[in-house]
C-alpha cells in the first residue's frame, strides 16, 4: 500500500514551492526586496533577456530600476513540479509585460512564457538555485492607440521569435540583451529539458 505519510510530504513541498514560486513575484513587482532574497539559495543565479547572474546581484540592479522607473511586472499561470527527493524542477506559465518609450512612442511588451526553475531543499527549506525564462511569444501595443510606431527591421530580426519585441524594447532603452534565450521549440530548451533531468538525477544546474 501507498505510504500516506510520503504522500503528505510530496504535498507539502508541492505546496511549498508553488508558495515560493508565487513570492518570487509579488515580492520583486511590488520592491519588497527583503521578502524577495528568501527566495534564493546564496549561489542562486538568475537568467533574463537583459540579465545573467548571481540572484544577489540580480536583487541589486531590479532594486535600481525599479526606483528609477523601469516597469516590469509579471502574471503567473499553473505549475507543474517534478520532484526527486530534495531537489525538483518547477515549470511556471507567466507573463512579463514591460512598459517603455520605444522609438518615442510608449509601449506596452508582454510576452508569455514560463519560468523553468531549478530548486534544492537545503537545512530543510526549498530554495531557487537556478531561474531560467522559456520565452514562447510576445507582443508590442502602443498605449496611445492612435500613435505610430516604426520599428527597425533589423534590429527587430536580432532576437527569437519568443522575445523579439521585448528584447527591441529593452534594447531601446539601454539594455544589453541575450540572443540566445530558449522558445517554445529548437535546441536551446531540447538542452534546458536535458539539464533539468540531469539536475534531478543528481547533477549540476549547468
Amino acid at each position: 500500500m501507498p505510504d500516506p505519510g510520503a504522500t503528505a510530504d510530496t504535498t507539502a513541498d508541492r505546496l511549498a514551492i508553488r508558495d515560493l514560486v508565487e513570492n518570487w513575484v509579488v515580492s520583486r513587482d511590488a520592491g519588497d526586496w527583503e521578502r524577495f532574497r528568501t527566495v534564493w539559495h546564496d549561489d542562486g543565479w538568475m537568467m533574463a533577456t537583459w540579465f545573467q547572474g548571481p540572484a544577489e546581484e540580480f536583487i541589486r540592479v531590479s532594486r535600481e530600476g525599479f526606483e528609477r522607473g523601469v516597469s516590469i511586472l509579471h502574471f503567473l499561470g499553473g505549475t507543474a513540479i517534478d520532484l526527486a527527493g530534495d531537489r525538483a524542477i518547477a515549470q511556471t506559465k507567466m507573463t512579463i509585460s514591460q512598459r517603455a518609450q520605444v522609438d518615442g512612442v510608449l509601449c506596452d511588451v508582454v510576452c508569455t512564457g514560463r519560468f523553468y526553475d531549478f530548486l534544492e531543499r537545503r537545512a530543510g527549506a526549498w530554495g531557487i538555485v537556478l531561474r531560467q525564462p522559456i520565452y514562447e511569444k510576445d507582443r508590442l501595443d502602443q498605449v496611445d492607440p492612435s500613435a505610430e510606431v516604426a520599428l527597425d527591421p533589423e534590429l527587430l530580426g536580432r532576437f527569437p521569435a519568443g522575445y523579439r519585441h521585448l528584447g527591441y524594447a529593452q534594447i531601446r532603452i539601454g539594455f544589453e540583451v541575450k540572443p540566445d534565450m530558449p522558445g517554445l521549440t529548437g535546441p536551446d530548451v531540447e538542452d534546458l529539458y536535458a539539464r533539468g533531468a540531469l539536475w534531478l538525477a543528481g547533477g549540476p544546474p549547468d
